[in-house]
C-alpha cells in the first residue's frame, strides 16, 4: 500500500506527482518556469520536476492530503511505499526535512512565512530533498506573499516548495507565475463513498448517504459517516430552514443557528486543546494537578491564546458549513422547479424538498439562495454574524410564506 492509495477521485493529478517525484534526483532551480499557458498554468511535460508547486481544488478535494503524498513520494526513499520511517514520519508531520506552514488563524501572518523561509535555506539532513508545505496558502495577505516571492525567487537547491489554495487567483500573479500549478476536480460521489466504505469501515447506505450529503467534502463526509451528532446538527439545520415563516422565526432561528454552530466548532477544537495543553504541561515538566509555576504562565497563556484564535476560525468554518448546507437545500428546490433531472443532496428528505418545490415558485427560491450567498459574504466583511444570519433567515421566511400563501385553502 503506498502514499497515493488513499487518495480518491484525482487519478490525473496523482499521476502528475508521481512521475514528477520519479523522474529526477533532484528539482529544477530555475527562477522562472520555462513556458506558461495562455491562463497562465505552466506549460511542463508531465513527468518535470520543478521546485515549486501549487495544488489547487475546491474545499474538501483533498489539497493537502495530496501535497503530503508529494512529500512523501520526494523524501521516501522507495518514492512514497507508504510504510517505512520516512512516510510515517511524514503522516506524523514530524520529518526532519518537512517544513509545514498550516495556521489555524483567520491569516497567515508575516512572522510565520519569514521562519518558514529561513527554515527552507538549511539543505536536507536526511532525505534527498527539504519539503516545504504551505497548507490554506490563500489566507496570506499581499505584504506576506511578497516575503514567500523571494524565497521563490531564488529557491536553494534542493528545496521544494508546495502550496494549497482553493484558487490560482487566491494568489498573487508574482506568485502563479513562479509556480507549477495542478488543479484538483471534486470527486465523484462514489469515489467518496468508497473511500468511506474502505477506510472507515463504514456500511455503504451511510457512506453514500454522507458523500452526497458533504456534496463530496472528504472531511466532512467522514465527519457525517462517522458522528451521530454532527448528522444530528446538519438536519436541525435544514428542518429550522423549512420551518421559518415569520420576523420572529428569523430571529430565535439565528440564535439557534449560531449555537449548532457553536457545538460544532466546540466539538472539533475541544479534545485537540485538552490534548494540546496536556502535552505542554508534560513538556515543561507540570504533573497533573500541580499549580502552573509563575515562570512557565506566559506560555500556557500563549498556547491559550492560539487556542481561542483556533476557536473563532472554528466557529466561522461552522457558521459557512451550515449556510453551504441550506445552500444544497435551495439547490435542490430549484433544480426541480425548473425541471432537471438531477440527483438531489437531500435525497434523505426529497419529498418535503419536492413538496416544497411544488408549493413555491423559482424566483423566491433564487432570492433565498442570493440571501444565502449574502450572509456569506457579511460574515467573510466582519459583519456580526448575528445580524448577517437573521437578515438571511427573514428572505427564507418570505420563502417560506409564499409557500404557506400557495398551499391555504
Amino acid at each position: 500500500m503506498t502514499v497515493w492509495d488513499d487518495l480518491t477521485g484525482q487519478a490525473a493529478a496523482i499521476e502528475v506527482f508521481r512521475a514528477a517525484a520519479e523522474s529526477s534526483a533532484a528539482p529544477t532551480t530555475s527562477a522562472v518556469p520555462a513556458a506558461t499557458g495562455d491562463a497562465g498554468q505552466v506549460a511542463a511535460a508531465p513527468d518535470s520536476m520543478t521546485h515549486s508547486w501549487l495544488i489547487t481544488g475546491p474545499p474538501g478535494s483533498g489539497r493537502s492530503n495530496l501535497a503530503y503524498a508529494f512529500a512523501s513520494a520526494l523524501l521516501c526513499r522507495d518514492g512514497g511505499c507508504g510504510h517505512c520511517a520516512d512516510c510515517r514520519q511524514v503522516a506524523a508531520r514530524t520529518h526532519p526535512d518537512l517544513a509545514i506552514l498550516a495556521t489555524d488563524r483567520v491569516v497567515i501572518t508575516i512572522d510565520e512565512v519569514r521562519r518558514l523561509v529561513s527554515a527552507s535555506q538549511f539543505s536536507p539532513s536526511v532525505a534527498r530533498y527539504r519539503v516545504v508545505v504551505i497548507e490554506d496558502a490563500d489566507r496570506m495577505a499581499e505584504r506576506t506573499s511578497n516575503v514567500l516571492l523571494k524565497a521563490l525567487e531564488e529557491p536553494p537547491e534542493r528545496t521544494v516548495w508546495i502550496l494549497c489554495a482553493p484558487s490560482e487567483a487566491d494568489l498573487l500573479p508574482t506568485i502563479r507565475s513562479r509556480v507549477r500549478s495542478v488543479r484538483l476536480r471534486v470527486p465523484s460521489t462514489s469515489d467518496v463513498a468508497a473511500l468511506l466504505v474502505k477506510r472507515d469501515g463504514v456500511d455503504a447506505e451511510t457512506a453514500e448517504r454522507a458523500a452526497r450529503e458533504s456534496q463530496s467534502h472528504i472531511g466532512m463526509a467522514h465527519r457525517l459517516a462517522t458522528n451521530d451528532e454532527a448528522r444530528a446538527r446538519r438536519a436541525d439545520t435544514i428542518e429550522l430552514a423549512l420551518s421559518v415563516t415569520t420576523v420572529g422565526d428569523a430571529v430565535r432561528g439565528a440564535a439557534t443557528l449560531l449555537e449548532i454552530a457553536g457545538a460544532d466548532a466546540q466539538a472539533i477544537t475541544e479534545e485537540r486543546d485538552a490534548e494540546e495543553r496536556a502535552a505542554a504541561l508534560r513538556s515543561l515538566g507540570v504533573e497533573p494537578g500541580q499549580a502552573i509555576p509563575p515562570a512557565l504562565r506566559s506560555q500556557i497563556k500563549a498556547l491559550e491564546d492560539d487556542q481561542k484564535r483556533r476557536a473563532t476560525r472554528s466557529l466561522r468554518d461552522g457558521i459557512d458549513r451550515i449556510l453551504t448546507d441550506l445552500l444544497s437545500l435551495y439547490r435542490d428546490i430549484v433544480l426541480l422547479q425548473l425541471g432537471a433531472r438531477v440527483e438531489l443532496v437531500n435525497e434523505a428528505i426529497s419529498a418535503e424538498v419536492r413538496r416544497r418545490a411544488e408549493d413555491n415558485d423559482s424566483s423566491s427560491t433564487l432570492a433565498a439562495m442570493d440571501a444565502i450567498a449574502d450572509a456569506r459574504r457579511r460574515i467573510a466583511a466582519n459583519v456580526a454574524p448575528a445580524l448577517a444570519l437573521e437578515a438571511m433567515l427573514i428572505t427564507l421566511a418570505e420563502a417560506g410564506r409564499s409557500a404557506s400563501r400557495k398551499v391555504a385553502p
